[in-house]
């Protein structure tokens, strides 16, 4: 299980036995919210839909969840919200919370994914999804299964 504290900025990856292993995050610079087009982090009951990049290099760049290349620092545009490395798709399990209709996490496309803003992590700057450093979001990748359930608190 994953837990996702947004008021400390962590998230916790939970075993049958305890703590695995704890990551410093960002979530949404505009806050929680379950709506679409909010730019929020969504919160409530979600699981894990997909999982995106395996066997891709570190600081693989995503768009539309399909890999275009390599994220180079000082040359790509530094600014914005880059989907690296990984990619761990969310769905919401709670209808009318944050599953179906407008507020939907899985058609607003909210992810587990790195950033290319390692040194704003630890605070909210993101644009809804939850932001990672990418040696950690490959770390998680490789420990998470397709189902495993994710809780998103404030």
């Amino acid at each position: 299980m994953i837990v996702i504290s947004v008021a400390r900025q962590i998230l916790i990856h939970r075993r049958k036995f305890g703590v695995r292993r704890i990551y410093p995050i960002s979530t949404a610079k505009k806050g929680v919210g379950n709506c679409q087009g909010s730019f929020q982090t969504p919160i409530g009951r979600h699981q894990v839909i997909d999982k995106i990049g395996e066997g891709q290099p570190r600081m693989t760049v995503f768009k539309a969840r399909n890999p275009e290349g390599i994220y180079r620092p000082g040359i790509d545009q530094a600014d914005g919200d880059w989907i690296l490395s990984r990619i761990l798709r969310l769905g919401g399990c709670q209808t009318g919370y944050n599953h179906r209709g407008q507020v939907d996490s899985y058609h607003r496309y909210i992810y587990i994914h790195g950033t290319q803003d390692e040194a704003h992590l630890g605070t909210p700057a993101s644009h809804g999804c939850i932001r990672m450093n990418n040696d950690d979001v490959i770390d998680l990748f490789s420990y998470v299964d397709v189902g495993e359930r994710v809780y998103i608190r404030v």
